[in-house]
C-alpha cells in the first residue's frame, strides 16, 4: 500500500503529464488499465519506478539539437494498475483523469468479459 503522501505525489505527476487509459496493446488482446508517465527527466521516472514498478522506455529523438531526450514509465500489469489507481484516485485534481480512474476501478470487471475478450455485443 502506498502512503497518502506518496499517493498524492504520484497523482500530481499524473495530473501534470501522465495518462490513465483502458487500452488493448494488440488487436487480439483484452483491454487493460495502463498508467503512463512521459518525461524528459529520467531521474524522476526512476524514482517513481522505485515506488510503484513498471518499466521505462526511451523514445527516439529525431532532432537532438531541438528536443531533449524523453522517456516513458509505463505500468501495464492489471493488478499493479488497479492498486495504484485505488491509492491515487482521491488525490487526482484533473476531472477527466479522476473520472477515468474511478470508472476503471468501478467498472473494469463489468466491461471486460471473464476471459478479457470482447464480442460484438459488448465492445466499445
Amino acid at each position: 500500500m502506498l502512503t497518502s503522501t506518496t499517493s498524492a505525489y504520484i497523482a500530481r505527476i499524473i495530473d501534470g503529464e501522465g495518462s490513465i487509459t483502458l487500452t488493448r496493446m494488440h488487436m487480439s488482446e483484452h483491454r487493460r488499465p495502463i498508467i503512463s508517465f512521459p518525461s524528459t527527466d529520467l531521474e524522476l521516472l526512476e524514482y517513481i519506478q522505485s515506488l510503484i514498478g513498471g518499466y521505462i522506455t526511451s523514445k527516439k529523438n529525431y532532432k537532438p539539437s531541438v528536443h531533449k531526450n524523453f522517456y516513458v514509465l509505463t505500468i501495464k500489469n492489471k493488478q499493479s494498475s488497479m492498486h495504484i489507481l485505488s491509492c491515487i484516485s482521491p488525490y487526482l485534481r484533473i476531472k477527466q483523469k479522476r473520472i477515468r480512474a474511478v470508472f476503471i476501478l468501478d467498472h473494469y470487471n463489468s466491461v471486460t468479459c471473464r476471459n478479457g475478450k470482447y464480442s460484438n455485443e459488448n465492445s466499445f
